[in-house]
């Protein structure tokens, strides 16, 4: 009998479930890098999203004891968190960035990006006015994530939201129509800025990055992940080069340039050492998401 069929007989409460899950998580070595930072963190979100409960309330339900049909319902998803290696957001097809909630699936990377902490005030110094944002870029949107938080934060702007996959543009069109923004968010089905011909006030990008060497060496949850959104050649840098050389073209008069890149800190500054880049400071750090002007990018300043 395996511990699973064991468990289905002997678990009979949230805190039995909860305590399982740990167990065998830890057990089974996961890699968490999508939403989550811990075997604890990952089985109790697991279980409330499952038992359609509050996520930040658990202890009020800790000795409720489940149904069979939620004994099996859950144990299945445990098993398949470990069996397959499913990052637990494609389980759920639930995803968070801040306070946002998005639909997510094996289509499109489970959003995680550092820009979304940066729009709005962060940006004050190069954009005094959340307002004077008319027209904003997302390129490589994925799951349309950046583009819903960047009309969230600049009410008055119009998003192009552009990805080379018409997969993920599938998905991202689930979450533009969730949050009622289908009138502003344009979805555009190309590569970086193949036939764009509108300029902007903000750019922002959370485009593939991880080089070769990287790739080669994730962990299997990354394998999931679509990836033509994680490498980006040898070094990891083919599409952010790419932005920087076409994005002043494409920037209004004192645009902006937001674009997150990674572990690459120290090849890309040795790539375009004439670039003023500024660092962002994220959660994350220091080092992962540069900004550079119009006017930087064309040597005006």
């Amino acid at each position: 009998m395996s511990v699973f069929e064991v468990a289905a007989q002997q678990l009979h409460s949230v805190r039995d479930f909860l305590r399982f899950a740990v167990s065998q998580f830890e057990e089974a070595g996961l890699f968490y890098g999508h939403g989550n930072d811990s075997a604890y963190d990952e089985a109790a979100y697991l279980i409330l999203h499952t038992l359609h409960l509050p996520l930040d309330t658990l202890e009020p339900f800790l000795d409720a004891r489940l149904l069979e049909t939620e004994k099996s319902v859950l144990l299945k998803l445990i098993q398949r968190r470990i069996s397959e290696r499913i990052p637990v957001a494609y389980l759920t097809n639930q995803a968070w960035q801040g306070e946002y909630e998005f639909y997510v699936d094996e289509r499109v990377i489970v959003p995680r990006s550092f820009i979304y902490e940066l729009l709005g005030e962060p940006l004050q110094p190069w954009i005094e006015y959340d307002e004077l944002v008319h027209r904003a870029l997302d390129l490589c949107t994925g799951s349309g994530a950046l583009a819903i938080q960047l009309a969230h934060c600049y009410p008055d702007a119009l998003i192009d939201a552009v990805d080379i996959s018409l997969d993920a543009l599938e998905v991202a069109g689930i979450n533009v129509e969730s949050y009622g923004l289908q009138e502003r968010i344009n979805l555009i089905h190309t590569d970086l800025f193949t036939g764009i011909d509108t300029s902007y006030d903000l750019i922002v990008s959370n485009p593939p990055y991880v080089d070769a060497e990287s790739v080669a060496q994730l962990p299997d949850e990354y394998l999931h992940e679509p990836e033509l959104a994680l490498g980006s050649g040898t070094d990891g840098l083919d599409a952010t080069r790419q932005i920087i050389q076409q994005a002043a073209k494409y920037l209004n008069p004192h645009g902006v340039l937001l674009v997150e890149i990674g572990h690459n800190r120290e090849v890309l500054e040795q790539a375009f050492s004439e670039l003023p880049f500024t660092w962002m400071s994220t959660s994350g750090g220091d080092g992962f998401v540069f900004l550079l002007t119009r006017e930087q990018l064309l040597g005006e300043v």
